[in-house]
């Protein structure tokens, strides 16, 4: 069973105590970036007692960045979700940063200076694509991360940026919003007219 679910370290050991228990061989798999553009050839690490055997048998049906991670069950998941709460989690500081920056008439300035922090060739294309992906995947996002919160937790650390993480990206999702809606300040705008409709109806004042 090749598990490429993005599951915490227990959830995985637990699938696999499951299959083995069924008679089946578990290899658990955990994909180390977004499937787009490289799908079958992005890198993805094999963890578990199988894991080693099963890397030819990955490359020769395509995964060809597939590679023996641990014979330790649950580390590829750990590697997985640790990396998930820094991507995750700056989609959702960049969506929040730009829903505020927006109101205020900011967006430009807080973007340029973000190349002094963290050099980027397009900052603002790249916050736009970033943005994107909380409209596109926010709910998806939203489940991986409660799995990377509950990691966190069973490494004995509080899960607080997972946990609003989870808010931000479970609440783009639910915007139900084109994600492709032209650049940064056009998808920008689109969130924030759906926010304040939501608040209308709602009968909040956004």
């Amino acid at each position: 069973y090749f598990d490429v679910n993005s599951a915490s370290p227990q959830t995985k050991i637990e699938a696999a105590d499951a299959v083995e228990m069924a008679g089946g061989r578990y290899v658990e798999a955990s994909i180390m970036s977004p499937i787009s553009p490289r799908r079958i050839e992005a890198p993805i690490l094999l963890g578990g007692p199988h894991a080693q055997d099963f890397e030819a048998v990955a490359k020769a049906l395509g995964f060809r960045n597939a590679a023996f991670y641990s014979q330790e069950r649950g580390k590829a998941a750990a590697a997985k979700l640790c990396r998930s709460v820094v991507v995750k989690g700056i989609e959702a500081l960049i969506s929040e940063s730009m829903l505020a920056a927006r109101h205020y008439g900011v967006e430009r300035d807080v973007i340029a200076s973000l190349d002094d922090l963290l050099p980027h060739p397009d900052w603002r294309e790249h916050a736009r694509y970033m943005i994107s992906r909380t409209l596109q995947h926010g709910a998806r996002r939203a489940e991986e991360m409660q799995e990377a919160a509950r990691a966190i937790a069973d490494a004995g650390v509080e899960p607080w940026m997972a946990n609003a993480t989870v808010m931000r990206q479970a609440f783009a999702g639910a915007l139900d919003l084109d994600h492709h809606a032209g650049d940064l300040e056009v998808l920008v705008d689109a969130m924030r007219a759906r926010i304040a409709s939501m608040s209308r109806e709602a009968g909040v004042t956004p």
